[in-house]
């Protein structure tokens, strides 16, 4: 069965409240642009399969797509 402490609960270490923020903006930026290269990737693949555009321009497209998401998501 479960414990029921009735006296105080250690806390641990203190919170590093900045280094979580940190961390935090660092995630949610990986997170978008881990997003971002994925998308570019799916429409350049898609360019280059079902169209005649060929592998270097959908490589090209890719290129130009992360360019722009990068501009578009700072």
């Amino acid at each position: 069965m479960a414990e029921h402490h009735t006296g105080p609960i250690e806390m641990g270490a203190p919170m590093d409240y900045p280094e979580h923020e940190k961390t935090y903006g660092l995630f949610i930026a990986g997170a978008k642009y881990g997003t971002l290269i994925c998308v570019a990737l799916l429409i350049a693949m898609a360019a280059g399969f079902f169209t005649s555009a060929g592998f270097f321009s959908a490589f090209l497209l890719f290129i130009i797509l992360n360019v722009a998401g990068f501009f578009l998501l700072r």
